[in-house]
């Protein structure tokens, strides 16, 4: 397992992280996420990826008593607030003091850890002045629950406001959790050259789109069974991109240059994020150990030019590009 630095800090986390979103908790029974965490390790990942909102709080404990006896020195651990968790009260969700204040106490006790490597902001919180977020998260910082900070999903204008502010409290925002993959590449016109410049980097989700780049999903054929996207809950996220048989017709023709590099078609797609010098680590997920050794071999490969352009050859037009997606994705108002 490769590790790369984390933005321009000093902390290196392993370029595979394992994460726990849409699996620990709800689509994966607690002795197969056990079994899941314990192959991450094995295989040399460090980095463990989670979020207080994953299956409402639920996944954060499943982590933290799967990471049970290991060293803590040796491990990263990442999590983050914003979204709704618990009752999901007038202040259950957000970025203002009092639910950062709150949501990392309770992350802690979750994790059994007394403190996180990377504390993130899950989304831009447009009804909280972004200097009490700041200072919420410098406090978390020099209280020792956290030894940095980072973002997920902002666009690189609010990605500037929050580091200009960082940098003026005297603490370090040093990445991004964007999603990123061969199909969705909006981070790359605007938020990865202003985290280059500012000295932050990405640790990117969904590299190989939810399972839609692994080919399993097949054009005018049912849905796999077992698979995500025919997990009730799981499969909304992806519902549109499955039924796509234009885009599932282009995936397809990634195969042969997997299988010219020997490589499976998720491990074409984990390799390929990881190309990307700005990308310190891809987030991996899986139901099943198997899963976790299979993407792990990504680490290392080095995909020449003319690959990279033929993948680029091969997916067209089915490539989202358009930086303002960021914005749009985003909640205009804070969730309930």
């Amino acid at each position: 397992m490769k590790h790369r630095y984390l933005g321009n800090s000093g902390l290196k986390i392993s370029e595979i992280a394992y994460g726990n979103w849409l699996t620990h908790g709800s689509q994966v029974e607690a002795d197969a996420a056990k079994a899941c965490v314990r192959a991450a390790l094995d295989h040399g990942i460090s980095t463990f990826d989670t979020a207080d909102v994953y299956a409402n709080t639920a996944a954060e404990s499943v982590l933290g008593e799967a990471l049970v006896g290991e060293r803590r020195e040796s491990l990263e651990i990442l999590t983050k607030v914003y979204w709704p968790t618990g009752p999901k009260g007038h202040n259950d969700s957000g970025l203002s003091a009092k639910h950062i204040r709150e949501s990392i106490d309770a992350s802690l006790v979750r994790l059994r850890t007394e403190y996180v490597d990377l504390y993130q902001a899950h989304r831009f919180d447009t009804e909280t002045p972004l200097e009490e977020t700041m200072q919420a998260f410098a406090d978390v910082v020099r209280s020792g629950k956290a030894l940095y900070i980072g973002v997920s999903e902002w666009t690189a204008e609010q990605i500037r406001e929050g580091h200009a502010l960082a940098k003026e409290l005297g603490i370090r925002l040093i990445s991004n959790q964007p999603q990123y993959s061969m199909i969705h590449r909006v981070i790359e016109g605007e938020v990865v050259p202003t985290c280059q410049e500012l000295g932050l980097s990405q640790v990117v989700w969904s590299p190989i789109a939810q399972g839609i780049l692994t080919g399993k999903y097949q054009p005018g054929q049912p849905l796999p069974e077992g698979s995500r996207a025919a997990h009730e809950e799981a499969g909304q996220s992806i519902a549109g991109r499955v039924n796509d048989d234009a885009l599932l017709t282009a995936v397809q023709g990634l195969r042969p240059i997997a299988e010219e590099l020997d490589l499976t078609m998720a491990q074409l797609a984990v390799a390929w994020v990881l190309q990307n010098d700005n990308v310190s680590a891809a987030i991996i997920g899986a139901s099943r150990p198997e899963q976790v050794e299979e993407n792990v071999a990504a680490s290392g490969v080095v995909l020449e030019p003319e690959v990279m352009t033929r993948i680029d050859d091969v997916l067209g037009d089915h490539v989202a590009s358009d930086p303002a997606i960021t914005a749009k994705q985003a909640p205009q108002e804070r969730p309930s």
